[in-house]
């Protein structure tokens, strides 16, 4: 499922692309939005996978919304204007549609970004479960190799674009992947979410003051997104 946020001053046009939305089952509409200010808060607080941005707004021109997520999510743009296709493409934008968009042309774009999420897939597999219902470890693929990596040796994982690191006491680890991915097969008691660049050990923790979190030498940040979520889980370990 890519998880999908719409940015456009017309609100018709913004209209146009929900309904295209609604028509593609492996697309989920986040929000639709006609502020760039709103959606760049959402693109860096939220999981967003894809965004259709529209070129020419008001208040935050999609080229400076791009220069700010710089490459957090895949990005679409938006625009009846051709000549902002070399500019979007220096920065990596995963298509070009121009207004009016046709929906074959929408859907190809969309499939262009799925084929593009199929290759990150596979970078993390998770064996069968143990006794306990825990797999002992995981396999990541780095760029040589598939690297076995055992769950309780990991201390916390750092997501940046279209890449994370995995940090043990010995080593790091980088594969390209998502980090909703590594969310999803990470076990959840062990691990938490505790801002949209990390994941956390829970028994690796050492402090929590502030707002932020010590692990070894690393401070971690407590994101507002998932602080109630993270203080909620290790809540029963609380004496």
């Amino acid at each position: 499922m890519i998880r999908c946020l719409v940015v456009d001053d017309e609100p018709l046009a913004l209209d146009i692309l929900v309904d295209y939305i609604a028509k593609v089952p492996d697309l989920k509409l986040v929000k639709a939005t006609t502020s760039a200010f709103e959606a760049l808060a959402l693109a860096q607080e939220e999981d967003i996978d894809l965004i259709f941005l529209d070129v020419q707004m008001p208040e935050l021109t999609g080229i400076q919304f791009l220069n700010i997520i710089k490459g957090k999510c895949k990005v679409i743009l938006t625009t009846a204007y051709s000549q902002y296709a070399l500019d979007g493409y220096e920065l990596d934008v995963a298509d070009y549609l121009l207004k009016p968009i046709a929906f074959d042309r929408f859907y190809k774009a969309v499939v262009k970004v799925q084929q593009q999420q199929s290759l990150l897939a596979p970078a993390v597999l998770v064996p069968e479960k143990q006794n306990n219902g825990v797999p002992d470890f995981i396999f990541v693929k780095t760029e040589h190799r598939i690297q076995k990596i055992y769950i309780n040796d990991i201390l916390y994982i750092e997501g940046l674009k279209d890449y994370i690191s995995i940090f043990t006491a010995s080593e790091r680890i980088i594969t390209l992947q998502y980090m909703k991915k590594m969310e999803e097969v990470l076990p959840c008691a062990i691990f938490a979410r505790v801002h949209k660049s990390y994941i956390v050990a829970i028994d690796k923790i050492e402090s929590i003051e502030r707002g932020r979190i010590q692990i070894g030498d690393k401070i971690i940040p407590i994101g507002d997104t998932y602080r109630e979520a993270f203080f909620n889980k290790i809540q029963d370990r609380n004496i």
